[in-house]
């Protein structure tokens, strides 16, 4: 549960706001969003592999 504290005189808006920012940052609707749907196996794998060449990549060209 997220707790923000509205300070005194602040806008709802400002602490919605701040609020949105928050939820974004704890990765809550990516975990619900990846639990909906099921990807096979080879599929995540895949994408894991894809990532590593990605990273790879970037620091090959930083050493360059």
């Amino acid at each position: 549960m997220l707790i923000i504290p509205i300070k005194e005189g602040e806008n709802i808006d400002r602490a919605l706001k701040r609020y949105k920012r928050k939820f974004d940052r704890t990765g809550t609707k990516r975990a619900l969003q990846t639990g909906k749907q099921f990807d096979k196996p080879s599929v995540i794998r895949r994408a894991q592999i894809q990532k590593a060449q990605y990273i790879q990549g970037l620091r090959d060209a930083e050493n360059i």
